[in-house]
């Protein structure tokens, strides 16, 4: 009986501190997404007016790669408070057929505006400055991309450097230089 609850109990360690909860389109969903109309300019005015920054999140059922971020990376306190604090997430599905109005102005389908963005792989996310000029799509407007999974720390360095605008800073260092610096800095703590 020792044995078994000794197994029982590593089972449980092993699992993700909080599984994420997935929508009926097969995305998962969080308490920090927004439930927008996917006009991406009102989107933009209601994050500045929270004084947020804009991150389109684009995900699509089954993928691996979401998932692991949604269970390993998302739930940790110091990323997800990050995101609910300085940051408003609208989630586009890449095969999804619901209405995304660009900031050009065109009313397409996501999987529509997501191929003509060039996005390819899930998770993608687009960081978006607080004024997007007119005539430009969400693409274009990016100040960033993460095209992809990443560790924990990657993620905040990423989210920290689009919030903290290191991007204009007028330096060397882009953000590959940013990551590497804070990587020796947590080493050195």
């Amino acid at each position: 009986m020792t044995r078994f609850l000794s197994l029982l109990a590593a089972c449980l360690l092993a699992l993700p501190v909080a599984a994420a909860e997935v929508g009926d389109d097969g995305l998962h969903k969080t308490d920090w997404m927004r439930d927008t109309f996917k006009d991406l300019r009102e989107d933009l005015d209601e994050a500045n007016a929270e004084g947020k920054r804009l991150m389109v999140m684009v995900e699509q059922r089954g993928c691996i790669y979401c998932t692991r971020m949604h269970e390993h990376v998302f739930p940790r306190p110091e990323i997800a408070d990050y995101i609910r604090e300085n940051f408003f997430v609208v989630q586009l599905n890449l095969h999804g057929d619901i209405e995304v109005t660009d900031f050009d102005g065109e009313s397409l389908s996501e999987k529509a505006a997501t191929r003509k963005w060039g996005l390819l792989f899930t998770p993608s996310i687009l960081f978006l400055p607080e004024e997007v000029p007119e005539g430009q799509t969400a693409a274009q407007a990016a100040v960033a991309l993460m095209p992809g999974a990443f560790e924990a720390g990657t993620t905040l360095d990423m989210l920290t450097w689009v919030n903290e605008k290191r991007y204009a800073l007028d330096t060397d260092e882009d953000f590959q230089r940013y990551h590497a610096r804070r990587i020796q800095e947590r080493a050195a703590e």
